[in-house]
């Protein structure tokens, strides 16, 4: 399959990091793990997760490419759908986020080995409805239509989703395990940090449908 480099590469890396540094669930059951049980528990459950999410990243571009390739009407409708499910992400980031920071404190389970914590994290990323839905709403914004090949290029993104991700959310549990006490006893921190990052996703969402139109 030829790698085909699409021309908005770099505003999709801006815009994937500025995604996936907002702590959402996943960052903060990995910030959970951390606090209970170490940096090495935490990092463990992100391979797992990126792993889990990667495979379904793989399945959305070899699914989604060849409808996008042969339909302008798709490719154009998934760019808005993008955008307003972003807005929808922000919102429910803001709404939910007392409610997740609670959740973050309140794991009670006995400390998992490594393999198992890789395998845990694998489940939810693999069977994580959302995350289909996700990469198929964002990834396509990004592609080059008249180059041809999507398939490769969403698999592409795909990937450098996931390296970022991997990064990102590692990089959280190291910290988390690193500041145990400061995080755990103050649940406003978490709170600002979620609500944060659903402002810069809705702003996101309406940057994208805006430039869906250019």
């Amino acid at each position: 399959m030829s790698i085909i480099i699409p021309s908005h590469i770099w505003e999709y890396v801006i815009a994937t990091t500025l995604i996936i540094l907002v702590p959402g669930p996943s960052v903060l059951f990995t910030i959970a793990r951390a606090i209970a049980w170490g940096r090495m528990i935490a990092v463990a459950t992100v391979l797992g997760n990126g792993l889990g999410v990667y495979l379904i990243s793989i399945a959305v571009a070899l699914g989604l490419g060849p409808i996008l390739q042969h339909s302008a009407l798709a490719y154009h409708g998934v760019q808005w759908f993008g955008g307003a499910y972003l807005i929808y992400l922000g919102y429910c980031a803001i709404k939910e986020s007392a409610a997740h920071a609670e959740d973050m404190r309140s794991v009670s389970e006995s400390r998992p080995s490594i393999p198992k914590t890789i395998r845990q994290g694998f489940v939810v990323g693999v069977l994580n409805p959302k995350t289909v839905v996700f990469f198929a709403a964002i990834l396509p914004q990004f592609t080059d239509r008249e180059k041809g090949h999507l398939s490769a290029q969403l698999i592409l993104l795909g990937t450098i989703f996931a390296v970022i991700a991997f990064i990102s959310d590692s990089l959280w549990g190291i910290l988390a395990g690193t500041f145990r006490e400061w995080l755990s006893t103050d649940v406003k921190r978490l709170i600002r940090m979620r609500v944060t990052g659903g402002v810069i996703m809705i702003l996101l969402g309406i940057f994208t449908i805006l430039n869906s139109f250019r």
